[in-house]
């Protein structure tokens, strides 16, 4: 090491020795037998991810190939001393045994020619082996690898070749199959925050646990990575380095508060999401690193949803993981991955708009949008609930209509509609038979004509009458009510036609604006909601858990009739995943 100047930790630390390997330990135990047997390969290739020791696992072989101990009487070992000549040699990059190539710099055939062919023949000058280590090999061009191929496959005893690329794929099938192949594996976080904490100890720099957690998940499992992002941290920190500095270098909004951005976009709360989106871009983190961790959290949901063993990773803190295996739990499974099919799609259109901030804007609203809607088995019976005889239905096949024909978007003609006169007084429909009255009969109280729809499944009449009528009067064959100001104005024409065309009478359907009417069904089931959660408030053990849990709300309250009816939709045969080209926008959904 050079006394001249500052060494960054990334070299510093390099490792020098198999021991100095982390999270390589399959590679490491096969390269020991093949020197304790006297079967080393004449070929090897290194592929991994940028950052995993792939070059230095090459000098590491090299040294160990040539290595011959403080004495001067060693042979090949796993274990180099460092010590020796060729060791020293092979460490600074000044051994004349051993070449190194830039494979992405010189990937001519002359390149190849100059620097492996014309010397492969000749002995090595002062060492055991000649050891060849070509670095990015797969930018090798075609006539490069080809003219390789052949002192490859029968290279000369002296002779050994080390690959290392981090494109595998690309590197010809003729070439790997003449090589001993080692997959290095991406660091895992335990073993990575252990390194970290390794070598913040040895530079004497003060930087907490959260900080390194924070570097690890940024390396994504390269050491190298970890290694400079570590150093960058220590300047930054100026000596005592803390989670908040980390944030700000890495350009990362707090884990917490994309937490919380994350439930209020699930919950449906586009201004609050909006607000706190702006409050993360003003402390200055990235929109595009925003959507970046949404779509980790989304993952994240998913997995500890499958497997809850997964959601326990040991670079988040323990509040972190207990609301993510709440969130969890009470998220589906498709609603995550729908989050994560529009964050993905997000994250490709904030790289290309001019504004990101904007585009994340756009992709938070779309996201609570979506958040309100029916999940996909909702909807699926909501289109296999147009009653017999309705305008989405019909017994007979399809045909063109003719020209100057309504279509079905404009109006579709169902069965025999009751008829309704405009006047100044209210809307009535024409009143049924006296004959029917006695076929009525079975429809007694109000909650019968609910039953009906239900049973035909009409969804949209179901919401209409649960939601916007005001019942008034109510006989078998007469309904009076007052519409709420968000009901269809065709609300009365439409009951009084279903009804009509599932009992076969008429039913006079008459609308008031005069008389206020009872609470709407769905205003009463509120009601009935609002009451069970008083009545579970008050219940001793409820109390206990609140006085444990401060801040905790009631979500749901479920009851015997609630549970029977959820065994019952479980029943349902279970639906095919999304289409990944679903859009939710799309009107003729």
């Amino acid at each position: 090491m050079s006394d001249s100047g500052y060494q960054v930790l990334a070299r510093k630390y390099r490792p020098e020795t198999f021991a100095d390997l982390v999270g390589q330990e399959a590679m490491v135990r096969t390269l020991k037998n093949a020197f304790a047997a006297d079967r080393i390969a004449q070929a090897f290739m290194m592929t991994g991810i940028r950052g995993t020791g792939k070059t230095s696992t090459a000098r590491i072989i090299a040294k160990g190939m040539n290595c011959t101990g403080p004495d001067g009487q060693g042979g090949p070992t796993t274990d180099p001393c460092g010590q020796c000549p060729q060791c020293r040699g092979i460490a600074t990059g000044t051994h004349v045994d051993v070449i190194e190539m830039d494979g992405a710099s010189q990937t001519r055939i002359d390149d190849i020619r100059s620097n492996v062919l014309d010397s492969v023949t000749y002995a090595p000058a002062e060492s055991r082996y000649k050891i060849y280590i070509i670095d990015e090999v797969h930018m090798l061009s075609t006539s490069a690898f080809n003219a390789l191929l052949k002192t490859l496959e029968e290279p000369p005893r002296h002779v050994k070749f080390i690959f290392a690329t981090t494109e595998i794929r690309k590197v010809p099938v003729t070439v790997l199959s003449r090589c001993q192949r080692f997959d290095l594996r991406r660091i895992e976080p335990e073993d990575m925050l252990a390194l970290l904490r390794r070598i913040a100890e040895a530079e004497g720099a003060q930087i907490t646990d959260e900080a390194l957690a924070l570097i690890t998940r940024a390396a994504e499992g390269s050491a190298r990575d970890g290694t400079s992002l570590l150093d960058q941290a220590i300047s930054h920190g100026a000596g005592e380095t803390g989670a908040d500095q980390v944030r700000a270098m890495l350009g990362l909004a707090d884990r917490g508060r994309v937490l919380d951005l994350f439930d209020l976009i699930m919950k449906g709360e586009a201004a609050a999401a909006l607000n706190e989106l702006a409050a993360q871009y003003a402390d200055g983190a990235d929109p595009q690193s925003v959507l970046r961790d949404l779509a980790e959290i989304a993952h994240w949901l998913s997995v500890t949803k499958v497997t809850p063993d997964a959601g326990d990773d040991p670079t988040l803190p323990p509040d972190t993981r207990a609301r993510g295996q709440e969130m969890s739990a009470r998220l589906s499974q498709r609603v995550l991955g729908r989050a994560w099919q529009m964050l993905l799609k997000s994250l490709e259109e904030v790289a290309a708009a001019p504004n990101a901030m904007m585009a994340a804007e756009m992709a938070v609203i779309r996201m609570t949008h979506v958040a309100d809607l029916p999940p996909p088995e909702e909807l699926l019976r909501r289109l296999n609930a147009q009653p017999t005889g309705s305008p989405a239905q019909s017994a007979s096949p399809a045909r063109p209509a003719p020209a100057g024909a309504p279509t079905a978007r404009q109006a579709p003609v169902a069965s025999p509609r009751a008829r309704v006169s405009r006047t100044s007084g209210p809307a009535t429909a024409a009143a049924p038979n006296a004959d029917a009255e006695a076929a009525l009969a079975r429809f007694a109280t109000f909650e019968d004509v609910v039953a009906l729809i239900r049973r035909h499944r009409d969804v949209k009449l179901l919401l209409e009458v649960e939601n916007a009528l005001h019942l008034v009067r109510y006989s078998p064959g007469r309904i009076t009510f007052r519409p709420a100001p968000q009901a269809a104005p065709d609300l009365a024409q439409t009951l009084g036609a279903r009804l009509q065309a599932w009992t076969g009478n008429r039913w006079a359907v008459t609308v008031t604006t005069t008389e206020d009417g009872a609470p709407t069904i769905a205003q009463t089931r509120a009601a009935e909601t609002d009451a069970l959660t008083a009545q579970a408030l008050e219940h001793p053990m409820v109390q206990a858990v609140f006085a444990r849990f401060p801040g905790a709300e009631i979500i749901d309250i479920r009851t015997p009739e609630a549970i029977a009816a959820d065994a019952a939709q479980e029943a349902l045969p279970e639906l095919p995943e999304a289409d990944e080209n679903w859009d939710p926008f799309d009107d003729d959904f």
